[in-house]
């Protein structure tokens, strides 16, 4: 059976940083992604879940299928307005934003 690919576009640094975020598929770390970077990372086919960030940066958990040989893909950046930002500084998996492309 072969792989699936997941793919990561970081497009937008945001406001309050510019730090690597760690990628982490199924509780694993697997990689980084640093602002303005895109990455791809192998994965077994099947369901998963995905979640971008490091400390209290971080991105709520994104599910995904990945079947064999495709890949998925999603896009994602930090807080962009001010309000997000100090919404984030509460709900820390507001910071990142995940959304699939």
């Amino acid at each position: 059976m072969s792989e699936a690919t997941l793919r990561l576009s970081r497009r937008w640094s945001g406001i309050g940083g510019n730090e690597d975020w760690a990628i982490a598929i199924d509780g694993v770390v697997v990689g980084s992604i640093a602002p303005r970077e895109t990455v791809e990372v192998a994965v077994e086919p099947g369901r998963h879940v995905v979640r971008l960030g490091t400390g209290r940066h971080r991105s709520p958990e994104r599910s995904f299928g990945a079947p064999p040989g495709d890949v998925v893909s999603f896009w994602c950046h930090g807080p962009r307005f001010w309000p997000l930002l100090l919404a984030a500084l509460v709900k820390s998996d507001l910071w990142i934003t995940l959304r699939p492309q």
